[in-house]
């Protein structure tokens, strides 16, 4: 049966069309596609004036200044972005005069001061490195005020947040001058260590010239181009310079916070529109590639990013709905007591992930039953974690997205699939939190409707067991109509990294596999006609 004989003259996304189109799209952008980064742009701008694009990047950082002088989100979100932006353009006036910044910056400063010396103290999300960064930024913009106070700024003191001081990233880069190792994951945020990113004796970079997936990170370890005679000798520079001039050539100067992402856009676009149905042919050479990143430590993200739980995870879940039996016994190292880490020594909790080593080893039991006796104790105990991680109201948080929706999808739809009877509870529970939560325009979100949000809320309505909720319908008739409507609409940067980040191509994905979901559902497709009558076709 075909969506437009279940909803004559209901207007129908071509998923199948849309789904090859973005597939296929993967392999034409291998490092994947991310929005530019304020904080990343910054740093470039600090670190790195003699790179190809540096006018724009300049240019960038000041049409995205807020009307209030800060950048980025609310909620804590605002303050890395602030000060990345303020210290690079302060930097640039204080070396080259330019009165035109003056302003911005005044305004970046007086944004800094007010917000770090709010009353109650500042709650800062949980982004990567955020305790290393934070204190580089406000040592720096210290320095540049009081070295240079004939420009007349403002003689701002920057309080550190809570609980925040500048004891480990002194550690830190005391390491590196010393050469002793490091954990990789830090190489993707190295600008933070100041001189000793240039004089690591143990940091080599990727065989493509990345250096911890990052273009700060890749300024940071070139140096100035006044040193380059001395670096230069080092057989991996000229890589590391032409990656880095690719990437400002291909944003247009301002550059993203990680690139490549290459397995992890791929592996989760595969599974979001496996998961739902969507029908599409994955290229055979894609699918060898996902295999074959799979090690002993599992997957990483991109070349230059450590393995990590997450992605391998992913990886493993998408091949397992694509037909490939690849039993996910790397997922093991990052096992402990109570739960699956990021990353081996991982400080904080993630549920996402959490959720999705459950996907991963709930499809390969279900589909190699002879596997049971290794991983169902496994499986119950992430099914039990997941519940015990639940928010009074049925919602889910996590450390790697600012919203709760990404959370909670990720969580009911594992906890459905794999949780067993035990789990229906929480993940009713989670369907009346969506149900409750619905905009008036139709759309779910944090601050405002965004379709990404939407497109995870009608799969946590549309692929698991609402219950006898008779909204459920109606809700998601309702979300599927913004979806129709806000085509082309501009997503926020909502995935946390250094700065916040939208992976655009994983949620087209999402969208898709929403529509998909929502067309082949003939209740929501008779609510739509009930609430909207004919539509033409679009």
């Amino acid at each position: 049966m075909s969506a437009n004989d279940l909803a004559p003259g209901v207007p129908q996304a071509d998923t199948r069309a849309l789904a090859g189109e973005l597939v296929s799209g993967l392999m034409l952008r291998p490092w994947g596609e991310v929005s530019a980064s304020v904080y990343e742009t910054g740093r470039v701008v600090a670190l790195a004036p003699w790179l190809v694009g540096d006018a724009e990047r300049v240019d960038h950082l000041l049409a995205r200044q807020r009307p209030d002088g800060a950048w980025g989100l609310p909620d804590g979100y605002g303050l890395v972005p602030t000060l990345s932006a303020t210290e690079a353009l302060l930097s640039r006036l204080r070396h080259t005069g330019d009165a035109s910044l003056a302003g911005p910056v005044k305004q970046g400063l007086l944004a800094l001061s007010h917000v770090l010396s709010a009353s109650g103290g500042l709650s800062l999300p949980d982004t990567p490195a955020v305790e290393f960064i934070v204190p580089s930024l406000i040592a720096l913009i210290e320095d540049h005020l009081r070295e240079a106070p004939h420009l007349g700024l403002p003689a701002v003191r920057l309080t550190m947040p809570p609980g925040m001081d500048a004891a480990r990233l002194a550690r830190l880069r005391g390491a590196l001058r010393s050469g002793a190792d490091v954990p990789q994951k830090l190489l993707h945020a190295l600008e933070v260590a100041g001189e000793a990113a240039r004089h690591a004796p143990g940091l080599v970079p990727t065989a493509i010239g990345t250096v911890g997936a990052s273009p700060a990170a890749a300024a940071a370890w070139l140096g100035d181009r006044a040193e380059w005679n001395d670096r230069s000798a080092h057989p991996r520079h000229p890589l590391v310079r032409r990656h880095l001039e690719a990437v400002a050539r291909r944003y247009g100067g301002p550059v993203p916070v990680g690139l490549p992402i290459t397995f992890f856009e791929r592996s989760w676009v595969l599974s979001w529109l496996a998961r739902a149905g969507v029908p599409f042919e994955a290229p055979p050479e894609m699918v060898a590639e996902l295999c074959m990143t799979v090690g002993p430590e599992g997957t990483a993200a991109g070349a230059g990013l450590p393995a990590d739980a997450d992605t391998t995870s992913v990886v493993l879940y998408a091949l397992a709905l694509l037909g490939v039996r690849l039993e996910p016994e790397s997922l093991l190292a990052y096992e402990s007591e109570t739960c699956f880490h990021t990353w081996p020594g991982e400080q904080g909790f993630s549920t996402s992930v959490n959720a999705h080593v459950l996907d991963a080893f709930g499809a390969y039991v279900e589909r190699h039953p002879e596997a049971a006796g290794r991983y169902e104790g496994r499986v119950a105990k992430l099914a039990r974690l997941l519940r015990d991680h639940q928010e009074a109201d049925g919602s889910w948080s996590d450390r790697w997205h600012a919203s709760p929706y990404y959370a909670t999808v990720s969580c009911a739809l594992a906890l459905h699939d794999y949780g067993g009877a035990d789990s229906a509870a929480a993940v009713r529970a989670a369907v009346r939190w969506v149900l409750d939560t619905q905009r008036e325009d139709g759309s779910w979100g944090r601050w405002a409707g965004t379709r990404e949000e939407t497109a995870y809320a009608l799969q946590i309505l549309l692929m698991t067991d609402a219950g006898e909720d008779v909204r459920r319908a109606a809700a998601a008739a309702r979300g599927y109509l913004f979806l129709l409507n806000s085509a082309g609409m501009e997503e926020p940067a909502m995935w946390h990294d250094k700065d916040l980040y939208l992976p655009g191509a994983v949620v087209r994905a999402a969208v898709l596999a929403a529509c998909h979901i929502a067309q082949r559902d003939p209740a929501v497709m008779g609510a739509f006609r009930r609430s909207h009558g004919p539509v033409r076709k679009q």
